[in-house]
């Protein structure tokens, strides 16, 4: 598929050169044509001159004074944004510049007066990755170019630094204004940071924070041990008091007690009387003097021992005796349980106290970040305005040294240069390109149109799609105006090749045409009507050279010139016409009478005399019997018949003979004539052999492959291809 595909497209290719080929002169009127216009246009074209001149933009400091905002550091960059090389190519082009170059250079029109602005074109355009702009003007005349050039690099430079200096004052005044208010906003953020740190106690917010996380964690730490520790004391104790049964709230008193004298002393006394009332009250009553005295001397003791203990504890407590004296072993649980009382209630206070900083030291961690913030905006503020402070007292500083100077953002770097002007080359190039473009565009548009409109058939691969016959033979066009032709029949016309080329390609052609002829049919074809659609399609000559080739071949061949509306064998063959094909039909001369020899082989009956029906003389009996004695008599029979276009003399002659031939010839034969015929001839129910395609030219057929491109002769090979038939 793809290789029928790419040949599809080669062929189409060929097709359209084949166009050009043919209508090349249609082609190349028109492109001489427009070449001849675009040339005149040139010459219209008056000389004119272009002017450049550079200038070298940069930024003005004393401009830049102002410039505080978000940018301070970056003056220069705010200035490039706000005024790029477009702005000053605007300002170059401004009706201010160019009216003062019209007024200094005194520019006139024809009428003597001042040029308007818009009359004057200036051309500025940037060049690329410098700051250098360039200035370019136009005219017919050199000199007033380059002083236009000049006179607006020089009026741009001097507006340049006046309009410096009205900016220089206006930041001076601007600056000035601006100081007293950015000092007093230094000093108001000054005294506000300083009051923030009165308030908040605030020396080193940054070292404090780093304190204040250390100590939370240490304070972490020490209160978890002293939770440890406190949780083991108080284990202990608990279990001492499991062991001793004392209440911890009395541990201490009756350990106290058992080892103060004066309480054991009275306690021991005590003890005594209690002793004889035990022992007296089994010998006496207790109405008994003595165990009254007794009973007198045991609230006496009682008394003193509640006295005494309550001086030793210094307080009004009533103690139980029997619980004033101790073991030595409970003793000692009793010290080591007061001991660890002591101890955990020391631990105790401790975790308080440990609690009670971290929560201090806590609630102080979460204030300070709300300080540092706070403190980090005001400094911030304090450093944002002491950085204004400063930048516009460097500003003023400057803008006091630039007001005195006259340096301009814009300097002259080359003087106007006159050259030629590109744009008038350019349009005289574009002119002569253009011309031949679109002369060659129409040209080619020209050609094939023409082609289109031309209904004629135009290549043997044409004909053979219109009429659909097989092709037997082709007969490349020749000229017979050349030195080369030899005489070998005597009186025949040079177009009779078979006779005056017999070497040439031409003469090979009608020996294949001969050829085909015998191949294409199973039965031996005797008698052929050779005819064509229009008149000069050249039947004649293909009649008269197939029949010479036939005989040359030792064929008994008739030539019968049957058109005898326009007869012409008899001129080809140098041969007289008094009497022919007519009179044999209608009985005025017998055949053998009217039949010429030419050779050997070949004989040659005319047309005789003109005919006022032609066509009812070949449609008549007659003929049919003519035909028929002829056959008898020739292997072969030839009949030059009229053109289809017309008449029916060939269909009706075609009917009586074994076939027809055909003749077509590109560039004469058109669509219209070619179907009728073809048309015809099916009516007719003919037997059509084929088609001849006679005086093909090489270079305007698509399929080189079929044609005769080999001779044996190299002057006869080269007249083949600068051939043009005639009838």
């Amino acid at each position: 598929m793809e290789q029928q595909h790419n040949r599809s497209e080669d062929i189409d290719i060929r097709s359209y050169w084949l166009v050009l080929k043919r209508r090349w002169l249609i082609a190349s009127g028109i492109l001489f044509t427009s070449i001849a216009l675009s040339g005149f246009a040139i010459s219209l074209q008056r000389p004119t001159y272009q002017a450049s001149g550079k200038l070298l933009f940069q930024a003005n400091r004393a401009s830049l004074l102002t410039g505080v905002g978000e940018k301070v550091g970056d003056l220069e960059s705010v200035r490039r944004e706000a005024n790029p090389l477009s702005t000053q190519a605007e300002i170059l082009q401004s009706r201010p510049i160019i009216e003062e170059v019209i007024k200094k250079l005194d520019l006139r029109d024809k009428n003597g007066e001042l040029l308007k602005p818009e009359s004057i074109n200036i051309k500025i355009d940037p060049i690329p990755g410098t700051d250098v702009l360039k200035v370019a003007h136009i005219s017919g005349e050199s000199k007033k170019a380059a002083d236009v050039v000049n006179q607006i690099m020089r009026s741009y430079v001097n507006s340049n630094i006046q309009n410096n200096r009205q900016e220089t004052i206006a930041a001076r005044k601007f600056i000035e204004g601006q100081l007293p208010r950015a000092e007093g906003e230094l000093n108001r953020a000054t005294e506000q940071l300083r009051s923030f740190k009165a308030a908040n106690q605030v020396i080193n917010l940054e070292q404090e924070t780093e304190e204040t996380v250390k100590s939370i964690g240490e304070l972490d730490k020490q209160l978890n041990e002293v939770k440890g520790q406190l949780a083991e004391v108080t284990s202990q104790q608990a279990e001492l008091r499991s062991q001793i049964k004392i209440p911890s709230s009395e541990a201490v008193d009756r350990t106290s007690l058992s080892l103060i004298p004066g309480v054991q002393e009275a306690l021991g006394e005590l003890q005594k009387v209690q002793s004889q009332i035990a022992t007296q009250q089994a010998l006496y009553t207790s109405d008994n003097p003595i165990m009254i005295t007794l009973r007198e001397k045991e609230a006496s003791l009682s008394q003193l021992l509640q006295q005494r203990a309550s001086q030793s504890l210094g307080t009004n407590v009533k103690v139980s005796p029997d619980k004033l004296q101790l073991g030595q072993l409970k003793e000692q649980l009793v010290g080591e349980s007061v001991r660890l009382q002591a101890q955990r209630l020391g631990l105790e206070s401790k975790v308080q106290t440990l609690s009670g900083l971290h929560q201090q030291f806590r609630q102080r961690a979460q204030v300070l970040p709300n300080l540092e913030k706070k403190q980090g905006d005001l400094e911030r503020r304090v450093m944002v305005a002491q950085k204004t402070y400063e930048t516009l007292l460097g500003r003023l500083q400057e803008i006091r040294v630039a007001e005195n100077q006259t340096i301009g953002s814009a300097r002259i770097v080359q003087n106007a240069v006159v050259s030629p002007n590109p744009a008038r080359m350019r349009m005289m190039l574009l002119l002569g390109a253009g011309g031949i473009f679109i002369g060659t565009l129409l040209g080619v548009a020209a050609a094939f149109l023409v082609d289109v409109i031309d209904k004629s058939i135009k290549t043997v691969k044409e004909a053979q799609d219109v009429f659909g016959y097989t092709l037997l033979g082709l007969i490349p066009k020749f000229d017979t105006n050349s030195a080369s032709i030899e005489q070998t029949m005597e009186g025949a016309s040079p177009r009779v090749v078979v006779g005056t080329l017999p070497r040439s390609v031409i003469h090979e052609a009608y020996q294949m045409l001969q050829a085909n002829l015998k191949f294409i049919s199973h039965k031996t074809v005797r008698t052929i009507v050779v005819t064509s659609s229009v008149p000069g399609e050249g039947k004649s000559e293909v009649s008269a050279n197939l029949a010479a080739v036939i005989a040359q071949a030792g064929k008994r061949v008739l030539l019968v010139d049957s058109d005898m509306r326009n007869p012409s064998q008899h001129h080809l063959w140098g041969v007289m016409n008094l009497t022919g094909l007519s009179n044999v039909i209608v009985g005025q001369d017998r055949i053998r009478n009217c039949i010429q020899t030419v050779t050997r082989n070949l004989s040659v009956l005319t047309a005789g005399v003109i005919p006022p029906n032609p066509q009812a003389l070949l449609d008549s009996e007659g003929m049919s019997a003519l035909i028929q004695a002829l056959s008898q008599h020739y292997d072969y029979i030839i009949f030059d018949t009229p053109p289809l276009a017309g008449t029916a003399d060939a269909a009706v002659l075609g009917k009586m003979a074994d076939g027809v031939l055909v003749v077509v010839r590109p560039g004469v034969a058109d669509l219209k004539s070619a179907l009728a015929a073809k048309t015809l001839l099916m009516r007719s129910e003919a037997n059509v052999l084929g088609m001849v395609a006679n005086g093909v030219n090489i270079k305007h057929e698509p399929d080189r492959y079929f044609y005769y491109n080999s001779t044996r002769d190299t002057n006869n090979s080269s007249l083949v291809v600068q051939a043009s038939l005639r009838k």
